[in-house]
């Protein structure tokens, strides 16, 4: 049965072979249902509900990958577009955590009409390389000041916005010390480096006495219902919702083409014209996921660049995330185990992934100052005015400026001037 449904012998693998893959995969991006809970929390959803919502979309979203379009490839709520959810929309825009589930429904929505037409290449081919890259190590400057936030490392200050923390507090030494030793373990190739640091600093801090050991590590799976179904759609179809829901669905739509052509490259699944096959099955099987994520009550559910992980221990087939979607749905009986995880053990997590997304920059043309000078203000426009889309917003209206002023017009696609134009509009300077 698993040699018809996934053609192992034609992928050059083994059942075995896939299976350990699939736990590779799992160890590696397990963080997240960690880390997901304590940052959505802060919008005042039940981190028990957000939790189960976590481990049962990231379990849907992987099984649909693995199941229809036969990819090693894992889905979870996205880092950095779980922050942009918090502290964005909801802290930040003062919106309700409902209509911010709203405005992650219409975004999936969105994105599965645009995989079912040509749009999906015409887009992906309009924005240039410089953004694309520039957005993501954006994300991952967000993902930075967030986490020191988190850790204690920085604070806020009236004259000068941000200042130094305490860094003498034990709190802060040890996320910082979690910090080091990811990057430690990362180096040295350990499978799950980054949920191991992070359950070393939980108990290294509870025996401190910082935080409460849990009374218990495993029970049945928390409710559901305070987030099911609770998305309001209507409230997010308001006209000033359009730039988050724009927002959420561009980070996820590049987000997902990103790591599928990572992922397919390192896997050698592209085909001898460098096309990714099924390519509708996993853009479907992404958007779907985006929706049923929010209906289930958590922030964006995409692929996950860490599913490299396990391509790189031999996984070729979906049966890799097959087996990684079963291990999320094991997770949901450890919910005490990860509810009492301190948020000065997820904090390293967040600066850890912001490192990694950081690397965008390095794809940036440095030698063209009109695709470097838009690149850097798009990434840096994230995290100090604290969104992602205010930053997707500087880095097109900046691309276009200034590709028209140096008399290069013929360089940039048409779409990318109209997405410049209803930008302007949005902040009424059109």
């Amino acid at each position: 049965m698993l040699e018809t449904l996934f053609r192992l012998s034609e992928n050059r693998t083994t059942v075995r072979t896939e299976m350990l893959a699939g736990i590779t995969t799992f160890l590696t991006m397990a963080y997240i249902i960690f880390v997901n809970p304590s940052i959505l929390k802060a919008t005042g959803m039940d981190e028990g509900a957000v939790f189960a919502a976590t481990c049962i979309g990231a379990a849907y979203g992987t099984l649909l990958m693995g199941l229809y379009a036969n990819y090693p490839i894992a889905l979870a709520p996205g880092m950095g577009l779980n922050a942009y959810f918090t502290y964005g929309v909801v802290l930040g825009m003062k919106y309700t955590w409902q209509v911010a589930l709203g405005a992650v429904f219409l975004s999936g929505i969105l994105f599965f009409l645009l995989s079912i037409t040509s749009l999906r290449e015409y887009i992906i081919n309009a924005i240039p390389r410089s953004l694309k890259m520039a957005i993501s190590a954006g994300i991952g400057l967000f993902l930075g000041i967030i986490a020191l936030e988190n850790a204690g490392v920085v604070v806020a200050h009236q004259a000068t916005l941000v200042t130094l923390g305490k860094i003498t507090q034990p709190t802060v030494i040890l996320a910082t010390v979690g910090f080091l030793l990811m990057i430690a373990l990362d180096r040295r190739e350990v499978t799950g480096g980054i949920i191991i640091a992070i359950l070393a600093v939980s108990v290294a801090g509870m025996a401190l006495g910082y935080s409460p050991f849990p009374k218990t590590i495993a029970s049945a799976p928390p409710s559901l219902m305070p987030t099911l179904f609770q998305m309001d759609i209507r409230g997010a179809l308001e006209i000033g919702l359009v730039g988050i829901v724009f927002a959420f669905l561009f980070v996820d739509f590049f987000d997902n083409a990103g790591t599928l052509i990572g992922v397919a490259y390192r896997g050698g699944m592209m085909d001898k014209d460098g096309r990714v096959p099924r390519l509708n099955r996993v853009l479907l099987a992404d958007s779907t996921s985006a929706m049923v994520g929010a209906a289930l009550g958590t922030s964006t559910v995409t692929s996950y660049i860490e599913s490299a992980s396990g391509i790189k221990a031999g996984g070729r087939t979906g049966l890799t995330a097959v087996v990684v979607g079963v291990l999320f749905l094991l997770a949901l009986f450890f919910a005490p185990l990860a509810l009492s995880i301190p948020s000065y053990a997820t904090a390293p997590a967040l600066l850890f992934v912001a490192c990694l997304m950081a690397r965008g920059l390095t794809e940036v043309d440095w030698e063209d100052v009109t695709e470097y000078a838009p690149a850097v203000v798009c990434a840096l426009a994230m995290p100090l005015t604290f969104s992602i889309a205010h930053g997707i917003a500087f880095g097109f209206i900046t691309y276009a400026g200034c590709k028209i002023l140096a008399g290069r017009l013929n360089d940039v696609h048409p779409a990318v001037y109209a997405i410049a134009a209803l930008f302007l509009v949005k902040f009424g300077l059109l």
